[in-house]
């Protein structure tokens, strides 16, 4: 990892048409729009999917982190987020984000040890512990061949 502080820069462009165009160096173009709730289209990714999305690839890559420096063997993970948006105190923001994750594991795994690194990336993840929202982590470890 390199010395913090690190810097992320994006750039949002939009045209008449309503959507928005967002990028990064090194990055491919990506196009957002409203999400269906807001009345957008419903096709493109929005601000609040792109939120979403962050929590639950940052909850993986910190789980590959944690297994990676705890010599731990796992063979897949998979994590759903459900985000919440609702009005608090007259403010629209997002209140809690529910992660689903299923790791599966080779035969001869420490189911325990398993639940504790994926409870430690949930605590450790940068984008949650950035926002205020609450988390909820569910998860199912399956053995392969089990």
């Amino acid at each position: 990892m390199q010395n913090l502080p690190h810097h992320y820069s994006v750039s949002a462009t939009c045209s008449g048409d309503g959507n928005v165009e967002l990028a990064s160096p090194g990055l491919s173009t990506i196009e957002s729009a409203p999400p269906a709730e807001f009345g957008g289209p419903g096709d493109r990714w929005s601000p609040e999917s792109l939120l979403t999305a962050a929590v639950a690839d940052c909850f993986i890559l910190s789980f590959k982190a944690i297994a990676r420096a705890s010599n731990f063997d796992w063979l897949s993970l998979g994590c759903d987020v459900e985000g919440i948006l609702d009005r608090q105190d007259r403010i629209t923001r997002f209140t809690e984000f529910h992660l689903r994750a299923e790791l599966v594991c080779p035969q001869g795994t420490n189911e325990e040890k398993a639940r504790r690194l994926l409870d430690k990336a949930e605590g450790i993840c940068l984008i949650t512990n950035s926002l205020t929202s609450a988390t909820h982590l569910r998860s199912d470890i399956r053995i392969s061949g089990a």
